[in-house]
């Protein structure tokens, strides 16, 4: 059967599905992953078909690509290409062969391709958006609960009353595919009375699954990026971990592209408060000082158990490879499902307090980093998280799922 997973968004919404595409292509499946040009390489490093998606997300990060401010009236413009984009991109790679659809949570114009299609299709999410009592939707910016109705009703609202942009590019996109046109809250209630499966690729050790989800929504554990055939270690980075004690790591994702330099500064002058070796994958490459080096994309599930500790973004992939490699975590959230994870790492005493990216400086990031590697707990703690980690096969459950489908 040909499945077509599709991962919208940045490199962290990309490369959990490499692995997941391999256990399926393991299990007889022909696989395709389509996402934006620059994660190609992820793609076909894996051995996967890649097919493209037009558009780049980066310029609607909070700050912009280039670190510049836009109006709500430019940025809602911005969105609706985007947006159009998208929606043209999943269009045509599903045109191009598929069977069944693995939609993550910013493609859901392939729902719409799927109906028109004839296509099954279920979602492979990354986060937790499904409505819930237990903490307010992650996408919507919120930080804190409005308890529990509060959370379900606000969850609820984000699918029934979406962006203009995003209700206007459904629209045109139904009338491209010859589809009669549906309001966003009459599509969300058709897709809960089918129970529309959606599976998610994170661990119920880490968020448990809520007890008030419907059935149909599953959590599986995590999927774990396939590694690139042939990698090997950059010479520079082996030399420099078996040059001393072992170093803390610390990267902002896709956060700190538009002022590498500033946050590459902001590091160094922590690690030196701190009196501690890095690793740092914030943009700039290469060797920083004696004691700091710069690399790009590293295998986390090779670079994280060589750390003393890990600071980063807390996407759900690298939340989960830091989890999954045994070492405290120090979490730098920014926006949409980076917060509830960061608040995780603490609840589960994995790490200190999470330090938000717009409160980030190099007494703060210092403090917690010297918090995460003389605490003998927060070790102990990891140790034991991945121990359960380890033994689930999220994967699995995806494979099996997809089974049913056809």
């Amino acid at each position: 059967m040909r499945v077509l997973i599709v991962g919208v968004g940045t490199r962290g919404d990309v490369a959990p599905y490499t692995g997941l595409g391999v256990r399926l292509r393991d299990a007889g499946h022909e696989v395709a992953i389509a996402c934006h040009r620059p994660h190609a390489a992820l793609v076909t490093g894996a051995g996967l078909e890649h097919r493209d998606i037009p558009g780049d997300p980066l310029p609607l990060l909070p700050a912009g690509k280039g670190g510049a401010r836009v109006s709500p009236s430019a940025k809602l413009a911005m969105f609706a290409e985007y947006a159009g984009q998208v929606s043209d991109g999943i269009v045509r790679a599903a045109a191009a062969g598929a069977d069944v659809l693995l939609l993550n949570v910013a493609a859901s114009a392939g729902e719409h391709v799927a109906e028109a299609m004839g296509l099954p299709s279920m979602g492979v999410h990354l986060q937790p958006v499904a409505p819930t009592g237990d903490f307010p939707p992650v996408m919507s910016g919120l930080r804190r609960s409005l308890g529990r109705w509060g959370n379900r009703t606000a969850a609820r609202l984000l699918f029934a009353v979406p962006s203009p942009a995003h209700a206007g590019s459904a629209k045109a996109l139904r009338a491209r595919l010859g589809l009669p046109p549906i309001s966003s809250r009459e599509a969300y209630r058709r897709r809960e009375a089918a129970r529309w499966p959606v599976l998610h690729g994170f661990s119920p050790a880490v968020l448990p699954r809520p007890a008030d989800w419907r059935d149909g929504l599953e959590v599986t554990g995590y999927w774990w990026p396939a590694r690139p055939a042939g990698w090997r270690p950059d010479a520079r980075l082996s030399d420099f971990l078996a040059a001393g004690p072992a170093p803390v790591f610390v990267g902002l994702g896709s956060q700190a592209g538009p002022r590498a330099e500033h946050y590459t500064d902001l590091a160094l002058r922590a690690l030196r408060r701190a009196g501690l070796r890095g690793v740092l994958q914030t943009g700039v490459p290469g060797a920083l000082d004696d004691d700091a080096l710069g690399v790009g994309d590293v295998p986390h599930d090779w670079l994280f158990p060589r750390m003393a500790a890990v600071a980063h973004h807390c996407g759900s992939g690298t939340t989960g490879a830091g989890l999954r490699a045994g070492v405290p975590a120090v979490g730098l959230p920014a926006l949409n499902d980076q917060p509830l994870w960061a608040s995780r790492l603490a609840a589960l005493g994995v790490g200190p307090a999470a330090v938000p990216f717009r409160r980030l400086s190099p007494e703060r990031l210092a403090d917690a980093l010297r918090a995460a590697v003389s605490e003998p707990s927060y070790r102990r703690r990891a140790a034991e998280l991945s121990e359960r980690i380890g033994a689930e096969d999220g994967s699995a459950a995806v494979v099996a799922a997809v089974g049913r489908l056809a």
